[in-house]
C-alpha cells in the first residue's frame, strides 16, 4: 500500500508568521458609555408615608414605643425593662413593621412616625423653639422623613459634602444631642406636623 500523499509545504508560510509576530492578547471590551439625565441626579427615595392603615401597637409594643419616643436606645430600653437586648430589638422591628417603615429605617424616622401617627403621646417642650432658617426647617424635615444620608441631602437641597456641617449646626442651634433627640424636640415645638410646610420662619412656641 502506498503511503498517503502529503500536501507540499509552503516555505513562505513560516516566514510570514515570523514577520507578523504573535497576536496581541485580547483585552476586555470597552464599557459602554452611561448617560445620566440631569433630573436623575436629584432623585430621592420618597419619605416614609403610606395609605395603608397603621397596625395598632400591642400594650407591650406601646411601652417600648414610649421608651423610643424619649430617645432611648435598644440597650437602654433593655436595661430599664429588664428584658434582653435581643427581645427589645425584635420589638422595635415589630414597631417598624406596624408603621410600614422599610427595614433600614433609622430611629429618627421611626420616632417621627410614632408621633405623626399618634401612636405615642406628643412630647412637651421644656423650652421655647429656637429661631430656625428656612434651610434649617427643610433639613429638619428631611432628617425626620429619610434614613439615607444621600436622601437627606437631596431633600434638604444640600450637596452631600455639606450635609455634615449643616446638620451639626442644626443640632447646635436646637440644643439636640443627636438626630433622634432633634426629632423629639421638633415635635414638642410643633415643627413637624403633617400640615406644616417649611415655608415660614419658625418663631418661639410660647
Amino acid at each position: 500500500m502506498s503511503p498517503r500523499a502529503r500536501h507540499p509545504v509552503n516555505p513562505n508560510r513560516h516566514a510570514r508568521a515570523r514577520a507578523v509576530g504573535p497576536r496581541p492578547p485580547r483585552g476586555p471590551a470597552a464599557p459602554l458609555p452611561v448617560t445620566i439625565h440631569p433630573a436623575e441626579r436629584d432623585t430621592v427615595t420618597p419619605p416614609v408615608t403610606t395609605s395603608a392603615p397603621i397596625t395598632p401597637l400591642t400594650p407591650t409594643l406601646q411601652r417600648v414605643a414610649q421608651h423610643l419616643a424619649t430617645g432611648l436606645t435598644a440597650q437602654e430600653i433593655a436595661t430599664q425593662t429588664a428584658l434582653s437586648p435581643v427581645t427589645i430589638r425584635q420589638y422595635i422591628r415589630d414597631i417598624r413593621e406596624s408603621l410600614h417603615c422599610p427595614p433600614r429605617c433609622k430611629p429618627p424616622v421611626i420616632v417621627h412616625r410614632l408621633f405623626a401617627d399618634q401612636q405615642v403621646a406628643p412630647p412637651t417642650a421644656d423650652r421655647p423653639a429656637p429661631m430656625l432658617s428656612l434651610d434649617e426647617l427643610l433639613l429638619l424635615r428631611a432628617v425626620a422623613e429619610h434614613s439615607d444620608a444621600r436622601d437627606i441631602a437631596v431633600a434638604a437641597k444640600l450637596a452631600p459634602a455639606d450635609l455634615r456641617a449643616a446638620l451639626d449646626q442644626l443640632l447646635t442651634d436646637t440644643g439636640a444631642q443627636d438626630t433622634t433627640h432633634l426629632v423629639i424636640l421638633a415635635h414638642g415645638w410643633n415643627l413637624l406636623t403633617l400640615e406644616q410646610a417649611p415655608a415660614t420662619r419658625s418663631g418661639a412656641n410660647q
